[in-house]
């Protein structure tokens, strides 16, 4: 083999080895890259006919340097839209339709009620009756509590329980008797089967602090009805609950204007 004979063979190796890198950077199959490949080869035929004729050249230049026309760039995105669907519905085919959820909203950042809040209100939003039993927050008349109070008592139990702060009660015997029975109404709500979502908010507290042992929460779930959601919410929720729930977010505090600005809690953002 000659030298220029060499040197084209050479060449053309690079050139595949390039369009096998970019084919892989795409994330496209091989008849979907060639595919690809022969409408930017027809946009570009019909792009040299159009400057010959005086037209409008529509080339763009992709980040890669390489010429590509504009629906070159559609097709590659509709491709890979395609493809993105089609492994989306196999996901879901493959995936039960309904199940009761065990959810924990924890951590130390602010957010894990009004998230909790948030669910409850979309479940009314579609009709569906809601069981709300507040642990610690009882003594506190929130926004979340007037609304619901106002609301059509057939889709709404609300409970306010608890007596507020442990440093404003500075009786523990006394919320522990609260705790008891703020949870006698809580497991009430998760056997009946009336309720679509039950919200136990700031429950993780009371298991914290001492109040209720979570051996009884943990059995006390396995009794709620299948397609009951049930809700717990509260700082330091415990390592058994964290592994038997079925969703767990845990809120980071990056910033708090209590604590950096010394800004007391302020109507409709705390409470």
């Amino acid at each position: 083999m000659d030298e220029r004979r060499l040197r084209r063979s050479q060449t053309l190796v690079k050139f595949q080895q390039g369009q096998e890198n970019s084919r892989r950077k795409l994330g496209l199959e091989p008849e979907d890259w060639r595919y690809l490949q022969s409408r930017i080869e027809r946009s570009r035929m019909a792009s040299a006919v159009g400057e010959r004729l005086g037209g409008y050249n529509n080339k763009t230049v992709s980040p890669d340097r390489s010429p590509m026309t504009a629906d070159s760039v559609a097709d590659k995105h509709r491709l890979k839209m395609e493809r993105r669907k089609q492994v989306q519905d196999q996901r879901l085919a493959q995936m039960k339709d309904r199940k009761g959820l065990i959810i924990v909203n924890t951590g130390d950042g602010k957010g894990k009620s009004s998230a909790a809040f948030g669910v409850v209100f979309r479940t009314l939003g579609h009709g569906l009756k809601v069981g709300v039993v507040q642990f610690i927050k009882g003594a506190w008349q929130p926004g979340e509590a007037k609304l619901l109070k106002s609301m059509n008592s057939e889709l709404v139990e609300f409970y306010a329980l608890g007596e507020g702060f442990t440093w404003e009660t500075q009786d523990r015997d006394r919320d522990i008797v609260s705790v008891q029975k703020a949870w006698q109404t809580g497991l009430r709500l998760l056997t009946s089967g009336d309720c679509h979502v039950v919200l136990l908010d700031e429950i993780n507290i009371a298991v914290k602090l001492g109040y209720l042992a979570i051996e009884t929460v943990l059995a006390g779930l396995q009794q709620k009805t299948a397609d009951t959601h049930a809700i717990l919410t509260g700082r330091g929720a415990k390592p058994e609950l964290i592994e038997m729930a079925d969703l767990v977010t845990e809120m980071t505090s990056v910033k708090h204007p209590f604590r950096e600005q010394g800004i007391k809690a302020q109507l409709g953002i705390e409470y």
